[in-house]
């Protein structure tokens, strides 16, 4: 009878690993379709994964005629328009694809009644996110990738040389994508309907991009400006991507005269741990006042 009793109390973890495989394992096989869907939606398309590329070039070719940024006053020296643009671009990248993209997605199949079938389905929750974050982790890769292509085969962008540079372009990259994703999960829930999605998440997305770095340089921006922006992830993420492409001597004239990656470091973990609590708190298969 012990025996009988000990082989049953062994036994009883197995049904926790088997949930825990399935998870895992739904969980993948949702990145693969997660990602096919992506890939077929031209607005999608456009507006979070060619956007940075279609952005790098305008920029980079319509103030080419401006000279380096960064030159001596007799003109030499400096950097090109597309590589001081190159760090913002994938930063602005790396909020698209998480933060826009995951937020009116899961906007939009709420609204649809998407989440309401699936909430139907033995479909875990974790795999559901699982296949959403595998996505934009997936879709980022590659348009980080184009960019860089795009950065020095069409603008001759000389790309870090220096491992240092790489290993800290590594930690800002998954720490931003993170956050970013998590933060599209919980901004899902502002939009009232699927087809209010674009309006609620897009205008807030872009205003970022304009106040943190992207599209104008961040010293040039008042210092409320930068005190506003600083609050917000954006202007991390292109904090530390500026410190990966752009030479040291460009430090200098950053808000704290340096690039402050302790900072940067702290302020993408302070809203990613928010971001989890605002989801783990908020996010339902279905509105409760549908």
């Amino acid at each position: 009878m012990s025996v009988l009793t000990g082989t049953a109390t062994a036994s009883q973890p197995a049904p926790a690993a088997f949930g825990l495989g399935r998870t895992v394992r739904l969980g993948l096989s949702r990145i693969g379709y997660e990602t096919k869907v992506y890939f077929r939606q031209t607005d999608t398309l456009f507006f979070t994964f060619l956007f940075p590329v279609i952005m790098l070039t305008i920029f980079s070719v319509a103030f080419q005629g401006m000279g380096n940024v960064g030159a001596n006053p007799d003109g030499t020296g400096g950097i090109s328009q597309a590589a001081a643009y190159l760090p913002g671009m994938i930063a602005a990248g790396i909020l698209l694809s998480g933060v826009q993209n995951l937020g009116v997605d899961i906007a939009t199949e709420r609204g649809d009644g998407t989440l309401k079938r699936l909430g139907g389905t033995p479909l875990p929750v974790l795999s559901y996110f699982f296949g959403k974050m595998g996505q934009v982790f997936a879709t980022s890769v590659l348009q980080i990738a184009l960019l860089l292509v795009v950065a020095v085969v069409a603008f001759g962008v000389s790309l870090p040389t220096d491992p240092a540079k790489w290993m800290t372009f590594a930690w800002v990259y998954l720490l931003g994508i993170a956050t970013s994703a998590i933060l599209g999960i919980a901004i899902s829930r502002l939009p009232r309907s699927g087809k209010s999605a674009t309006a609620v998440i897009i205008p807030p997305v872009l205003i970022l991009q304009f106040i943190s770095g992207v599209y104008l340089q961040f010293a040039l921006l008042p210092d409320w400006l930068q005190t506003v922006a600083s609050i917000f992830p954006l202007k991390w993420i292109a904090q530390g991507m500026r410190s990966v492409f752009l030479p040291e001597s460009f430090a200098s004239v950053e808000p704290g005269g340096s690039w402050q990656l302790g900072l940067v470091a702290v302020a993408l973990l302070i809203w990613l741990i928010a971001g989890l609590v605002i989801c783990r708190a908020t996010f339902r298969w279905i509105r409760k006042d549908s």
